[in-house]
């Protein structure tokens, strides 16, 4: 088995597509398809099943991954290892999210492009479980998580920062004026989100049902995306509980307040990666300075 080969297995088990995986290696997808069949001739068993448009792993595939990942992880320590601490290089697949991505990364993510250009990095977007269980299984080498708890089965984690919140309107919202507003006050107001699965909307559509009539529940206006959330509140649809980072530029300009309503909550930002896993020298850099430079930003 060629370790050309193997990388190009794990790329397509990971992102579950022959387009994406040549396009990320920067192989034309001729050549991935290729490789696979090569992989699976030397073998002399199918590692996937196509499904028209998408495929799948065989039970074949399944049990090759994880060993596919150990060779390219000790190929990449060595690598580091011979051309020295000064050469930090290797591929490192992260899962993030977007309101990290976008407010608290870029810092970490210019440094490493202009510093280290040889650790090649893939962002994934994805939150909470998506993230633990992707980091469980290899498929991602490290993940940012902004969670209210620490400690996650499985995975080792480094607490970065505390993670402010802001529950934030328009500035003609009723709630704007007032010295104090209590979580009972906050029903029946109508509510934006992102989506479901995001720690800091399913810890406050907790608190809000505390508070609820039973059996009434709680409802979003979901809008997916942080940047399109917070438009819709300085628009006076409603109001949004969302990181402050997110929303610092449009406080201080005025298009959005601070409610007076402080969550009974707390979110940290993590950075997490698979428990007993031997950490090549640039994934160990990437802990390092995604500390250093996170927790600065805070």
């Amino acid at each position: 088995m060629e370790l050309r080969l193997l990388v190009t297995f794990e790329k397509v088990a990971t992102v579950l597509s022959f387009t994406q995986a040549a396009a990320e290696l920067k192989y034309a997808q001729s050549s991935v398809t290729g490789q696979i069949r090569a992989l699976e001739s030397s073998l002399g068993t199918e590692l996937f099943d196509r499904l028209g448009s998408r495929i799948r792993l065989t039970e074949s595939g399944e049990r090759l991954l994880p060993y596919a990942r150990q060779i390219i992880e000790l190929t990449e320590e060595a690598r580091a290892a011979v051309v020295g601490a000064e050469e930090p290089s290797g591929a490192l697949t992260v899962g993030t999210m977007e309101s990290l991505t976008s407010y608290r990364l870029l810092p970490l993510l210019e440094l490493f492009h202009h510093r280290y250009p040889g650790v090649r990095l893939s962002l994934r977007t994805t939150i909470g479980d998506e993230t633990r269980q992707a980091l469980r299984q290899g498929a991602y080498d490290v993940g940012f998580l902004m969670e209210e708890e620490t400690r996650h089965a499985g995975l080792d984690v480094a607490v970065l920062a505390v993670e402010p919140l802001a529950l934030v309107a328009a500035p003609g919202h009723a709630l704007a004026g007032a010295r104090a507003a209590r979580t009972a006050d906050l029903v029946g107001q109508s509510l934006l989100a992102t989506e479901p699965g995001c720690a800091y909307r399913d810890l406050f559509e907790r608190e809000l049902n505390s508070v609820e009539p039973a059996g009434s529940g709680v409802s979003f206006t979901e809008f997916g995306t942080i940047e399109a959330t917070k438009r819709a509140a300085a628009a006076g649809l409603g109001i949004a509980l969302l990181p402050e980072v997110t929303v610092a530029a449009e406080l201080a300009e005025g298009t959005l307040v601070r409610l007076p309503w402080e969550a009974p909550f707390t979110l940290r930002t993590q950075l997490a990666w698979r428990a007993g896993k031997r950490l090549p020298g640039h994934v160990r850099l990437f802990v390092e300075q995604a500390r250093r430079l996170v927790s600065e930003e805070v």
